[in-house]
């Protein structure tokens, strides 16, 4: 089986078990499918206890004959059936990791044995019950109800469906063969057989159909996982393509014409200084083709960056607005790289930390400053309380990027529950002589002069009498 869940993701059990079962961890730390994972184990303790009153104790009090015999056997009757209780919530976490593919199945074993004996001493406590007559007529049904549901419960999560339906109606005719031996007959046959199938179907439904929604909740993650690891290594093959489509066809031309200039050198020939010439002039169009790839890979405007933030949190089920978008594609390059990386950042903690509800999001310009708040619900008191005097290793890193364009970041509690975090940067001034410099080539949005506009005299103006590649061979 594959495995599911937080083993498939951490790969290592007792992280899985300190992540999931942790009781330091509170509610608002855990992710949703953990949040359902614990909300179904917790069902899952309860249902056999609730079973075990309404379907053992409760019946089984009236029913007793007030007799030395009926009464030891239906104590120890009762005395079995609670001790499956235990076994149950004992076992039910190994029996659901199993089913995960994230557990010992050699312990999962051990604990169907053990399920399997009780269960056998409570059927045969009933057996015996009804050989010494103990037990008024009319609620022998709802007793023998109980003793299947903790066995199948476990039992239903190791074997195919149809496994355990054949099973367990063999197991059922064994039990009405044995109250017959006993001198059951008739109407109270169907006493046994009707609720001892109920209730093993009654199990297969409580438990199988719980723990398969939580493995294809598991898998869901899982593949998200592997969807954005996948994302992640698509990129990087595409940088990889640019950067060698770029530099692949360049350094083959400066490798022919630096062979070339060293044959001219040998021969005494003037014109080596022109392929020399040629060969910095590609060079520099090279480097200046690398940053262009390097740019286009890493700049991504911050207009689409509120958009995208918008929908990975409504896509979250987090009801996300944004004011002030249309003034994004007006700020300078610089202050929208910087701000981008601030909406990105302040998206992951939102998804992150807390169970937000709500999120806000503002830009706006005073004055010469470019303002962007973050404000955001569901925030635990501790958490953002620790979050605003710690930092984190994400909120530092803004800080440092954002002080490299003489910008600040402030993030704290804003209110109850609530979390704010504010990114200031400041407008730079613009030289009015830059706009016809950026004019010159707008699909590159390269307003430097450095390495286009200052190539050497000699690479634009070439020689006529310059001799060619094949000429030297």
């Amino acid at each position: 089986m594959v495995p599911l869940g937080t083993a498939a993701l951490k790969g290592k059990e007792t992280e899985v078990v300190g992540r999931m079962w942790g009781v330091r961890r509170g509610w608002h730390e855990r992710s949703k499918v953990e949040k359902v994972e614990l909300q179904s184990v917790i069902m899952w303790h309860l249902v056999p206890w609730i079973f075990f009153a309404c379907y053992g104790a409760l019946p089984l009090a009236p029913a007793l004959r007030h007799e030395p015999a009926p009464l030891a056997v239906g104590g120890a009757l009762l005395a079995v059936g609670a001790a499956q209780c235990v076994h149950v919530n004992y076992t039910v976490r190994r029996s659901l990791d199993r089913f995960l593919g994230r557990g010992n199945e050699a312990e999962a074993r051990r604990d169907l044995v053990v399920s399997a004996a009780l269960m056998g001493i409570t059927l045969a406590l009933l057996v015996a019950l009804e050989a010494v007559h103990g037990m008024k007529d009319g609620l022998l049904g709802l007793i023998v109800m109980f003793p299947v549901l903790p066995f199948g419960g476990a039992y239903c999560l190791t074997v195919p469906i149809r496994t355990y339906m054949l099973r367990m109606l063999a197991l059922d005719a064994v039990l009405v063969a044995a109250f017959a031996a006993v001198g059951s007959r008739d109407e109270r046959l169907v006493l046994v057989a009707g609720p001892f199938a109920f209730g093993a179907l009654l199990a297969l439904l409580c438990s199988r159909c719980g723990a398969w929604t939580l493995s294809v909740m598991w898998e869901t993650v899982r593949a998200r996982e592997v969807e954005a690891r996948l994302a992640v290594a698509e990129e990087r093959l595409r940088f990889g393509r640019d950067l060698h489509d770029v530099m692949g066809r360049n350094l083959a031309v400066i490798a022919l014409k630096s062979e070339l200039a060293v044959q001219l050198a040998r021969r005494g020939r003037p014109e080596a200084v022109d392929q020399m010439v040629e060969v910095q002039r590609i060079a520099q169009e090279s480097q200046r083709e690398v940053r262009e790839v390097v740019r286009g890979y890493r700049a991504t405007g911050l207009g689409a960056e509120l958009v995208g933030a918008q929908g990975v949190l409504a896509a979250a089920g987090i009801e996300c607005r944004v004011a002030g978008a249309d003034l994004a594609d007006g700020l300078p390059p610089t202050v929208q790289s910087a701000l981008g990386w601030v909406v990105r950042e302040a998206a992951t903690n939102v998804l992150r930390h807390g169970d937000p509800t709500q999120c806000r999001v503002t830009l706006r310009v005073e004055g010469e400053r470019a303002v962007l708040t973050v404000e955001n619900d569901g925030v635990p008191e501790a958490t953002g309380t620790t979050a605003a005097r710690s930092g984190g290793s994400g909120l530092a890193g803004l800080r440092e990027r954002l002080a490299s364009v003489a910008g600040t970041l402030t993030a704290g509690p804003a209110g109850k529950s609530e979390f704010l975090l504010t990114a200031e940067v400041p407008l730079p001034e613009r030289d009015p002589s830059e706009g016809d410099r950026s004019t010159a080539d707008p699909s590159t949005g390269d307003h430097s002069t450095g390495d286009r506009e200052q190539e050497p005299g000699p690479a634009r103006v070439r020689h006529e009498h310059q001799p060619s590649e094949r000429s030297v061979a």
